[in-house]
């Protein structure tokens, strides 16, 4: 869809756009002094919540404790901290990851089940958890104080504080992840939606080191809430590969609080549910354009697959290719190394049938290589963003996952991570 054909728009306000959302980011301390670590985003009514989390088989403390918080559906307050995943220290971490939604609850009037957790940063490390709670305390009291003071109505310290809260879950990214909308509605009125994530490395398919928020003042129920994250989920942060790990602490959470009044339907539903999936669509490529030590986007879309599942496979398999990225950083228009990429995804589909594309340059047709200009090869591949194309002649499904090049800082930046 056209930016010119959406029904929504952007606005100001990213995570605290919607109507009752409050948020902050404060500087804790838990890895660095001078880095906002601890993020609270907080609706002043009950929201109707779902979550959409990692397949990894070992799931950090906090990632737990939100599953079992989210099981009514409902939540007031996510508290999110980066600089330590607190991720597998035994039961320290239940306990840790239970006083962060403790301590909330406390300053702002909340049951510890009405908070959700999340956390990022060094696995197997216990986490300093003074610093933490201390940093939760300071950044409740400015969220308390904000909702005394009604500071929507001081639309730039608002954007501020939500602009913090940004900063706050940030870990290796170089770049602030924020997007919000607003969407108005054929039966009057206007709902909002404001998002952060943050994710750099360790990022695969079934969702990576990454943390996604969500918030709108739509009214929902928390089971249609569930069924469109899944699908905007799948469409997006699933078809995203940086580097083939996938973590421990990844989650994606959206809460509806209702205070727009309106609960869509008809064709603002379906417009609301378009709007959720290209926001989480523009979050993913965001977090491959910010892959670590990347100098490029990599866009595969994959046309003409028997089923979607099919061209999901091949787009996430090219995607993840260690020679297809590294070719992409040298320029190498070494398309052998996509097609055979595609050969190993597991899809179904004829190799003597497809055709593959570097930008609008076609570099193989019918599983054969054609003569082309390699001078004009190297200047698509030059770009900051490149698009790679798949037809397969198969059938009529499609599908597209992004990517990033594989560079020499990227093993600067992993090789000491811990330290």
């Amino acid at each position: 869809m056209d930016s010119t054909e959406k029904a929504w728009k952007p606005t100001d306000g990213g995570i605290a756009a919607p109507k009752g959302f409050y948020a902050t980011g404060v500087q804790a301390g838990i890895k660095y002094k001078d880095k906002y670590d601890v993020a609270i985003i907080f609706s002043d009514v009950q929201a109707q919540a779902a979550g959409v989390y990692t397949r990894n088989l070992v799931k950090a403390h906090p990632l737990y404790l939100t599953q079992r918080h989210l099981k009514n559906g409902m939540a007031r307050a996510i508290v999110v901290n980066s600089g330590n995943a607190n991720a597998c220290v035994g039961e320290f971490g239940d306990q840790a990851a239970f006083a962060m939604a403790e301590v909330v609850g406390m300053y702002l009037g909340l049951e510890p089940e009405d908070v959700l957790v999340a956390s990022t940063g060094v696995i197997g490390v216990e986490m300093p958890l003074d610093r933490v709670l201390n940093g939760i305390r300071t950044a409740s009291s400015l969220l308390l104080n904000d909702v005394v003071k009604g500071i929507r109505g001081h639309k730039e310290m608002a954007d501020e504080g939500a602009h913090r809260a940004a900063l706050a879950i940030m870990t290796t990214d170089t770049m602030v992840k924020e997007y919000a909308y607003e969407l108005p509605c054929s039966q009057g009125g206007v709902i909002h939606l404001g998002a952060i994530a943050k994710g750099s490395g360790m990022i695969h398919p079934n969702m990576g080191t990454m943390l996604g928020f969500i918030t709108t003042d739509a009214f929902l129920p928390s089971e249609d809430l569930q069924r469109i994250l899944r699908e905007a989920v799948e469409e997006s942060f699933n078809m995203v590969t940086v580097d083939g790990d996938t973590s421990t602490n990844d989650m994606v959470l959206l809460l509806a609080n209702g205070s727009s009044g309106i609960a869509p339907v008809g064709e603002d539903r379906v417009n609301f549910e378009k709007m959720v999936k290209s926001m989480c669509i523009e979050l993913a490529k965001d977090i491959a354009r910010d892959g670590e030590g990347a100098s490029k986007l990599m866009e595969v879309s994959v046309s003409g697959a028997k089923t979607i599942e099919d061209a999901r496979k091949i787009a996430r398999s090219i995607c993840g290719s260690s020679l297809v990225k590294a070719a992409l950083f040298g320029e190498d228009a070494n398309w052998g190394r996509i097609l055979t990429a595609a050969g190993y995804s597991g899809a179904e589909f004829n190799p003597e049938s497809v055709d593959v594309l570097l930008g609008d340059l076609i570099v193989a047709q019918a599983g054969r290589g054609v003569a082309f200009s390699e001078d004009r090869a190297k200047e698509i591949l030059g770009h900051k963003e490149v698009h790679i194309r798949l037809n397969l002649h198969n059938g009529e499904e499609q599908a597209t996952a992004w990517g990033c090049d594989l560079t020499h800082e990227y093993v600067t930046i992993n090789g000491s991570y811990r330290t």
